[in-house]
């Protein structure tokens, strides 16, 4: 089960977060999004797929993200819960804590922005540059 989320990078990408990635619908950016990694994306938590909702919400489900920008990839596990709304028309957002909101995708993550690779966030200061997420679940 998996979708994917395109979206485009900024020139305020500084992806510095210790303990979330993020990706928005929205087209600005300012310095206090550092978790931020992608703006103008095709959807938030709401616009994902319905199948891939419902298996990201099974206890114990193993989420991977797959940042893909060129031709770097980043991966990112982490796990799913009950709890998760998933309801966010704008926000996707990876967590490392267990902290539960509309926006969030999946919690206990292996990374956050901070650990992205430093050129894959160059590549992203670039509005023109496009990035895609994929999200799987196992």
């Amino acid at each position: 089960m998996r979708d994917r989320v395109s979206f485009r990078g900024h020139p305020m990408v500084r992806s510095l977060h210790p303990t979330t990635i993020e990706v928005t619908t929205e087209e600005s950016l300012t310095e206090r999004g550092d978790c931020i990694i992608g703006v103008g994306a095709d959807k938030g938590c709401q616009g994902l797929d319905p199948w891939l909702k419902d298996a990201i919400r099974r206890e114990g489900a193993k989420v991977t993200m797959r940042v893909m920008v060129g031709a770097e990839t980043f991966e990112v596990t982490a796990h799913g819960s009950s709890q998760l709304e998933l309801s966010h028309p704008h926000d996707i957002v990876l967590r490392r804590s267990s902290f539960v909101s509309d926006r969030t995708v999946a919690l206990g993550a292996s990374a956050a922005a901070r650990d992205l690779p430093r050129s894959m966030v160059r590549l992203l200061r670039d509005p023109r540059t496009r990035g895609t997420i994929e999200l799987e679940v196992s």
